[in-house]
């Protein structure tokens, strides 16, 4: 907890089904313990060497981490939109970071009540393993982390049999 008794909890988004669920697992749960919520997106830089071979140059930084902020802080929206009981419960703060997603998280999460990811598996194997800023902010983060599965990701239901056809 924090000097004020209000913890914080962060959530990574990305803007992908599983960091959207994540998020919204992490207004409730900041909801739950009266905590505020960091929101983080991290952007990893384009090369500038890449210039140097003729390709574009690419937006100057504090261009594209304000887009990234912009997108973050939409999602941020869209969730309350949906979901207008969190938005009153939970105060808010959206951060773009530069650099390596896990590092971000990380440096965020430092001094918070709990880190929380979303998982991205792909495929029915794959669902099973933890990619790898997942497995690298479960490894390395100061406080706990909580790993969110996306709904798409949770177990199929039940097949049931096909109704015997009917002789003709």
């Amino acid at each position: 907890m924090d000097a004020e008794g209000t913890g914080t909890v962060v959530v990574g988004v990305d803007g992908s089904p599983g960091s959207r669920t994540a998020l919204v697992y992490a207004l409730e749960d900041a909801a739950r313990r009266g905590a505020r919520l960091r929101v983080v997106t991290a952007v990893q830089m384009p090369e500038y060497w890449a210039m140097a071979y003729g390709m574009a140059a690419p937006p100057p930084v504090p261009e594209i981490l304000a887009g990234a902020q912009d997108a973050a802080q939409q999602e941020v929206e869209d969730v309350f939109d949906a979901r207008p009981d969190l938005a009153s419960q939970v105060e808010v703060s959206v951060d773009a970071r530069a650099g390596a997603p896990a590092r971000a998280l990380l440096e965020a999460a430092d001094g918070a009540d709990v880190l929380v990811i979303g998982h991205r598996g792909r495929g029915a194997v794959s669902s099973t393993v933890l990619g790898s800023v997942g497995l690298h902010c479960v490894l390395h983060a100061g406080c706990p982390v909580t790993v969110v599965r996306s709904p798409r990701m949770q177990e199929p239901p039940a097949v049931q049999p096909e109704e015997a056809a009917a002789p003709v």
